[in-house]
C-alpha cells in the first residue's frame, strides 16, 4: 500500500477524467496535489467516446497525448431520421476524436505520474471534517489529510457535493443511456446521429476495426439490442457484427447547481452538473472546467471559477434542450432534416455555435431562418 501524506495543497477526490485533469491542471499552476479513488485504473465509463474539438484543445493544454493507433478522427457530424440524413463538418481546421474511455483514462493518468502527483487507487475517501477552512481534513479509512484546496470529483452521485451542502440542483427528465462497442470495419468519419420515435442511438469509429455505439432514451427498461430497430440504417451496418464489449449503461439529464463551491471546495465534472448525452460535450465540459479552476486555485479566488463554469455551461444546456425538442416527434425531425439538407449552411453554423466558433446573435439569425424552413418545409 503506498504511503500517504499528511498534508497537500490540493487533494482531488474521484480519479476518472475531470478528477485526472483537475489535478494536472492545479499541478501546472505549481501546486502540490494528490489523487484518491476507491476504484482502480483504468475507469470506463458509458459514453458516446467522442471528444469535440475544445476537448481536444484542452487536452493539448494539459499535455495530455492520446496514442494516434488508438484515437479515430471526427470530421463532422452526421444526422439520420426516417430515411433522411443531412450532415456538416466542423469548422475549418478544426476536428473532432473518438476513443475508447479506458485509452482516454490511461493516458491522463500517464500524464499526472509524469507530473508527480500522487494517486492512491482504491482508497475510498469517507468523509471531509473540519468547521473553519483552515483545519478542513479528507478522511480516509487509515488517516486524515490536510488540504488547502478540496476538488469533488466523485460523479453525478457526488458525495462530496453532498458534504459540502451544494446538493441543491435542477434537472431536466432523466433519460438512460447504453453502450456497446461492435466489431466492424468503421463506415464514418463523424459523430452520427440516429433519430427513433422513441430514443437517438449514435455511432463513432472507435479503432481500425470497431464502432462504438450508444442508444439513449426515457425509458429506463430500454436496452440497446432492442432499440436497433427503431434505426433500420444503422441495424443494417451492424448485421452480423459481433459484440467488442459488455453492454454498459448510465443515467443522462441536464443537471444545474446553484453554486459549485463552498469556501476552499469545489466541484467538477458530473459533480458539477451534467448536461444531456446528446451533446456529447461531457468531456469537453471537464477539461475546460479543469483549466479555469486551476487558474482560480492559484488567483485563490473560487467565484471566478464560479462564472467561469456558468459561463462554460450556458452553450451546451442552451444546445441540449434544443436538440431534444426533436425528441418524440418524428414529424418536427424529418421537417428539420429537410431544411438542413435544403440549407446546408444553417447546419454548418450551428455546429459552429456548437464548438464555440459562432456568436449567439448569429446563432439567432440562423435560429429565424431555421424557423421559417420549418414553417415552410
Amino acid at each position: 500500500m503506498n504511503f500517504l501524506p499528511d498534508s497537500t495543497d490540493v487533494f482531488v477526490i474521484g480519479g476518472g477524467p475531470a478528477g485526472l485533469a483537475a489535478a494536472i491542471a492545479a499541478r501546472q499552476q505549481g501546486f502540490r496535489v494528490m489523487v484518491a479513488d476507491g476504484a482502480g485504473p483504468a475507469i470506463d465509463k458509458a459514453c458516446g467516446e467522442a471528444l469535440m474539438p475544445d476537448a481536444i484543445t484542452a487536452l493539448e493544454r494539459l499535455g495530455v497525448a492520446v496514442p494516434a493507433l488508438e484515437v479515430c478522427r471526427l470530421n463532422g457530424v452526421r444526422f439520420f431520421s426516417s430515411g433522411l440524413f443531412a450532415e456538416a463538418d466542423f469548422p475549418s481546421g478544426l476536428y473532432g476524436l473518438s476513443v475508447r474511455r479506458t485509452v482516454l483514462h490511461r493516458a491522463l493518468k500517464e500524464r499526472a505520474g509524469a507530473l508527480g502527483i500522487e494517486i492512491f487507487w482504491n482508497r475510498a475517501v469517507t468523509g471531509i471534517t473540519g468547521t473553519r477552512v483552515a483545519d478542513r481534513e479528507v478522511l480516509l479509512p487509515d488517516r486524515n489529510v490536510h488540504a488547502r484546496w478540496i476538488i469533488g470529483a466523485d460523479g453525478a452521485n457526488s458525495r462530496v457535493r453532498r458534504w459540502a451542502n451544494l446538493d441543491r440542483l435542477t434537472h431536466s427528465h432523466l433519460r438512460y443511456a447504453f453502450r456497446r462497442h461492435y466489431r466492424v470495419a468503421p463506415w464514418t468519419d463523424r459523430l452520427e446521429v440516429y433519430w427513433g420515435k422513441h430514443s437517438q442511438a449514435y455511432a463513432t469509429a472507435s479503432g481500425p476495426d470497431q464502432v462504438c455505439v450508444a442508444v439513449a432514451s426515457r425509458n429506463p427498461k430500454l436496452r440497446l439490442d432492442e432499440s436497433l430497430c427503431e434505426f433500420p440504417a444503422l441495424h443494417e451496418r451492424l448485421h452480423g457484427a459481433e459484440p467488442a464489449s459488455a453492454e454498459r449503461g448510465a443515467i443522462s439529464a441536464n443537471r444545474r447547481l446553484n453554486r459549485v463551491y463552498r469556501e476552499n471546495i469545489a466541484l467538477i465534472g458530473d459533480a458539477s452538473g451534467t448536461v444531456d448525452a446528446i451533446t456529447g460535450e461531457g468531456l469537453d465540459l471537464s477539461f475546460c472546467q479543469a483549466l479555469q479552476l486551476a487558474e482560480s486555485l492559484r488567483m485563490s479566488d473560487l467565484a471566478r471559477y464560479q462564472a467561469a463554469h456558468r459561463r462554460l455551461s450556458l452553450r451546451p444546456l442552451f444546445m441540449a434542450r434544443l436538440m431534444l425538442l426533436q425528441d418524440g416527434r418524428a414529424s418536427l425531425q424529418r421537417r428539420t432534416l429537410r431544411v438542413l439538407r435544403r440549407h446546408p449552411q444553417i447546419f454548418r453554423r450551428l455546429l459552429a455555435f456548437h464548438v464555440r466558433r459562432l456568436s449567439p446573435v448569429d446563432l439567432a439569425l440562423n435560429g429565424l431562418t431555421l424557423g421559417w424552413g420549418l414553417l415552410t418545409a
